[in-house]
């Protein structure tokens, strides 16, 4: 016997995508445009060659938006093989900044290396100088409502 699909069949999965060239690195950058995120879930292991942010990121995937309110979710936006960071306009001595990620693009250098630059809304921005190209995004919440319950706005 059959039975009829239910809304939780078509349920969407959390994302967990890779960038390893331009390409790749656009889509990740198109889904966590808008996110946001406290200073203080900004990392950088340099040891370990990775830089971290633990960000708020909008669900522009999201296709159930007519059914309900606009979602965010909690996701890890981890770049691999970090050689340097330098960062403007970002004051790192206020804990209670809140920052709003814009996109994230490549300047390839030489041999595969280059630069991956973090522009941040109000004129912030985050440069990795990179061995080569690494990034990926990774939900690990549920999705929630947006507090502000809209979609972010570029008008």
């Amino acid at each position: 016997m059959t039975r009829d699909a239910t809304f939780e069949d078509g349920r969407e999965a959390p994302l967990n995508l890779g960038a390893f060239d331009l390409d790749d690195l656009k889509v990740i950058s198109s889904l966590a445009q808008d996110a946001v995120f406290p200073i203080t879930e900004m990392t950088w292991r340099a040891g370990e060659r990775r830089f971290a942010l633990l960000v708020n990121r909008f669900r522009w995937e999201d296709q159930g938006q007519a059914r309900h309110a606009p979602e965010r979710v909690q996701s890890l936006l981890v770049v691999d093989n970090v050689l340097h960071i330098a960062s403007q306009g970002i004051d790192r001595n206020d804990r209670d900044t809140i920052l709003s990620l814009l996109s994230i693009t490549f300047e390839p250098g030489e041999e595969g290396a280059g630069h991956v630059l973090l522009t941040l809304a109000g004129d912030g921005a985050i440069r990795l100088e990179i061995e080569a190209l690494e990034v990926t995004l990774k939900d690990v919440t549920r999705p929630y409502l947006a507090p502000s319950r809209k979609v972010p706005d570029h008008g």
